[in-house]
Formats: structure tokens, C-alpha cells, sequence
């Protein structure tokens, strides 16, 4: 593995009453007076691990992670069936990043994370970007109904009997239309067997799109504990199955209010499940955002991609 820095423990960590019912968790690490950094991680739904605090030096940074509503340690956990997920948008998500922002008084920072976090970063840059001192993205997308239709429908061409599987999984008389949409309703079921057997073809088949690519773990998502599947699933689907609450392609069309703002956007050239093409578009309108393709990695990222990372937020850190 490309070597990070140290492990480090929070300082600072609370629960952010943002309403509707619901807590944040977040926790504050590294240096107080050191550059101010969210991570914002991916899924949705995924919730913050221990191991994202490594990438930044601890002498030079300030660095603030925050599990999203729903997941992680943030309450009501989206496990739970009785957990409302009327107030679980892309919009209350930017607004609970705001709201901790004011809440830690920090007057600008940087954004890193990948995934559907690089969705969530667009999307708060693009209404926050005098807030925003920088950003780094590991793995680009802007969850575009093209790419949702991609990931569960276009790429089905490389894994046709793991599609067939994860086809399957829903109902018979659904299966022939929108399966994002149909998985989502069975994340609803009253029988915790039907969400438990959803949330599994459904990580089966992420885990397969993933399949090819040279590094990391066979099973990124079925490997998850229990609770943990459940509200990625519960959480992703409903998501995906209303395009994020975003207007098509409005993310893009927006990057023009970026300007100014200096990022590094990090993407792998062997990426099935996020193609190269996404972050390609984004740097034509995004001007002060630089691609780094890497050639060795996927979705799951590589050593080298770790270690370009970390020098990204190194000379990020120098400034000020």
C-alpha cells in the first residue's frame, strides 16, 4: 500500500442537530490551527472510515469528516425501516455541510472525496464557492441519470449473468424496467428478509462491476457489516432512483461557477462503473480543475493513485 500518513485520532467529535429528526455525526482530527478540510465520502450512504484521516499531514491540516444522513454514526441510521427518508436529499445534504461548516467557524475549506462524494462537492462548491479554498476528487461523477443507466443497465454487456442475476432479484413483472427504481421499493419492504436479499444482489452485482480492475478487495460492498449494507443500499437506491434530486446534467452545465476555485480531479483509466468520459467532461467547463488519469486503476483506486492523492493535498496544505 502507498504510505499514508499515521493514524490519527479526533480531538473534537459531536452529533449536529440539522432537523427533520436527524443527527450528524462528525469529528474534528490533525492540527486545530491547521488548513480546514472536509471529507465528504462516497456511497451515498457509505458513512466515514477511519483510514480517510491518513491522507492528510496532521501537522498542516485541520480535518473535518462527517458521516451523512442516515449512515455511519449519524441518527436515525437508515437500517432501521421506521427511519423517514423524506428529509435524505442531495439538498439537505449540502445544507447539513453548511451548517457544519458555521457550526466548527470555519471560514473556507477544502473538499476531498470520490465517488458519489465528488457529487456531493460539485454540488456544494457550485452553491458554497466562496467557501470552497480547493478540491480533490478520487473518482469522478455527477450522477447523471446517463451514468445511473450505465451502472445498472449499459455495463451489463462485460457481466451478462451477473446482470441476469441482479435483474432477477426484483420483481418479475419489473424486471424489464426500472430496476434501480424497483430495488428502492424493495429496500421498503416490511419483510426484513426482502431487504436483506435486495441489499445482497445488489452488492453482488456492484461488487461484479468492479471485478476486473487489478487492486483492491473482491467485495467492496458485500464485505460491509450488516447495518452498514442496508443503509448504503436503502440509501443508493432511492438516491439514484430520482437522479439525486439534481436536473439532469445541471452539475455540468454549473461547473462554470468553479471558477477560480484550483482542484485536482483523480480518475482510473480502467473505471467500468464511472467512465473516464465523466470527469473528461467536467475539466472542459471546469477549467481550474486539472485530470490526473490513471492508467493502473479502476474505481477502487491503486497505490499510485493513493500516492498522487496525497501529494495533491501536500501542496495544497503549502498555500494558503
Amino acid at each position: 500500500m502507498a504510505e499514508l500518513y499515521p493514524p490519527i485520532e479526533p480531538y473534537e467529535q459531536g452529533m449536529l442537530d440539522v432537523g427533520d429528526g436527524n443527527r450528524v455525526h462528525w469529528e474534528v482530527c490533525a492540527n486545530p490551527g491547521g488548513k480546514p478540510a472536509l471529507v465528504v465520502h462516497g456511497g451515498p450512504g457509505s458513512g466515514c472510515v477511519p483510514g480517510m484521516r491518513r491522507y492528510f499531514d496532521p501537522e498542516r491540516y485541520r480535518v473535518v469528516l462527517f458521516d451523512q444522513r442516515g449512515c455511519g454514526r449519524s441518527t436515525p441510521h437508515a437500517s432501521d425501516p421506521a427511519t423517514d427518508m423524506r428529509h435524505n436529499t442531495t439538498g439537505h445534504l449540502v445544507a447539513d455541510m453548511e451548517r457544519l461548516r458555521q457550526h466548527l467557524g470555519i471560514e473556507r475549506w477544502l473538499l476531498f472525496g470520490g465517488s458519489w462524494g465528488s457529487t456531493l462537492i460539485l454540488a456544494y462548491a457550485e452553491q458554497y464557492p466562496d467557501r470552497v479554498s480547493g478540491i480533490v476528487i478520487n473518482g469522478v461523477t455527477m450522477t447523471r441519470r446517463s451514468e445511473i443507466d450505465w451502472l445498472y443497465r449499459g455495463v451489463a454487456r462485460f457481466f451478462p449473468e451477473q446482470w441476469d442475476r441482479f435483474r432477477d432479484g426484483v420483481p418479475e413483472a419489473e424486471r424489464d424496467g426500472d430496476l434501480v427504481a424497483a430495488y428502492a421499493r424493495l429496500m421498503e419492504h416490511p419483510d426484513p428478509a426482502v431487504r436483506a436479499r435486495a441489499a445482497a444482489d445488489w452488492c453482488r452485482w456492484e461488487d461484479a462491476v468492479l471485478s476486473l480492475e487489478p487492486h483492491g478487495a473482491p467485495d467492496p460492498y458485500s464485505g460491509r457489516p450488516d447495518d452498514a449494507r442496508l443503509a448504503m443500499v436503502r440509501i443508493a437506491s432511492r438516491y439514484f432512483a430520482h437522479g439525486a434530486w439534481l436536473e439532469e446534467g445541471a452539475l455540468l452545465r454549473d461547473a462554470r461557477r468553479l471558477k477560480g476555485i484550483e482542484g485536482v480531479l483523480f480518475h482510473g483509466r480502467l473505471d467500468l462503473s464511472g467512465p473516464l468520459g465523466t470527469a473528461w467532461e467536467l475539466t472542459r467547463v471546469w477549467t481550474d480543475g486539472e485530470l490526473v488519469v490513471m492508467q493502473d486503476a479502476g474505481h477502487k483506486g491503486s497505490e499510485a493513485m493513493r500516492a498522487q492523492v496525497t501529494g495533491a493535498l501536500d501542496r495544497f496544505a503549502r498555500r494558503d
